[in-house]
């Protein structure tokens, strides 16, 4: 008998059949079926254009479509924004219209419409020169006022001297938005009365009674009816005049002394109460 060919100590490793969807282990390239696709910078990405989850580039293309500003708008945006910004500019220049047909000397437009231009543009919008050349204020003047009142007893009681202009300066004071009322109501009333009075305190002409009767209802929206006990009857009221001082690098000298001039007593009518004005 022929001896048995003796076994090779260690076989030949057989390759293992790949696996299903996949490289055989331990290959990769073309024949393993790996990818080919060169590595990103970090050692493993790709480094083509990236792809948005729903499919579509993120890339510059799509960069390009999204346009920036009014032309992103559609149609009708454009006309929103094109129909505001012309009411802006519209407005800017009736506005400009305005105050300059009212600084302008005298001419045709502001004759014949001149009842409309100063409806617009008082009191918000007035111009003057009080505070320039020729004669810019150097004073102070507050407006005071006090009440005789009528008490259950039958006697009456003539109060002190409340400063209205003090009321309003404490109510301006510290407030970021100011009514307008209260910043220009009594002064510009004020103004109305005595640029309407003689140098004696008469009214002239009817703007005068009305500006009499515009300063009474504005101490008995102060006042009110019912005061210290009583009810106002009498109402009366002064202006309290201080020249302003130099300042201190000027060696000009004035008198800081305070003039008052005094008005008459003027009797409360129904129609200068609250709710009695349209009567």
């Amino acid at each position: 008998m022929e001896p048995e060919e003796q076994q090779a100590p260690h076989a030949e490793a057989r390759p293992r059949p790949p696996r299903e969807g996949g490289a055989p282990p331990g290959r990769s390239g073309p024949e393993g079926g790996g990818s080919t696709r060169p590595a990103g910078p970090e050692g493993g990405g790709s480094t083509g254009p990236a792809m948005a989850e729903d499919g579509g580039s993120t890339g510059p293309a799509r960069a390009e479509r999204e346009v920036p500003g009014p032309e992103g708008l559609s149609r009708f945006g454009r006309a929103v924004v094109a129909v505001a910004a012309a009411a802006v500019v519209l407005a800017v220049a009736v506005h400009l219209s305005m105050v300059f047909l009212h600084v302008a000397p005298s001419n045709t437009l502001s004759k014949k419409h001149g009842q409309g231009i100063d409806d617009y543009v008082y009191p918000e919008f007035e111009q003057n020169w009080k505070l320039f050349a020729p004669n810019p204020l150097q004073q102070n003047i507050a407006v005071h006022a006090r009440a005789r009142v009528a008490k259950d007893d039958g006697t009456s009681e003539t109060t002190g001297w409340v400063n209205l202009s003090k009321m309003d300066g404490e109510a301006i004071d510290h407030s970021l938005a100011p009514s307008h009322t209260v910043q220009n109501e009594l002064r510009r009333g004020w103004e109305f009365y005595r640029g309407s009075h003689d140098d004696k305190g008469k009214p002239v002409g009817l703007r005068g009674e009305l500006s009499e009767s515009y300063i009474r209802r504005i101490v008995m929206l102060r006042f009110g009816t019912e005061l210290n006990g009583g009810t106002v009857e009498r109402i009366q009221v002064r202006s309290a005049t201080t020249p302003v001082g130099p300042p201190p690098w000027s060696n000009e000298k004035t008198d800081s002394k305070t003039e008052y001039q005094v008005q008459p007593w003027w009797q409360v009518a129904s129609a200068d109460l609250p709710g009695g004005w349209d009567k």
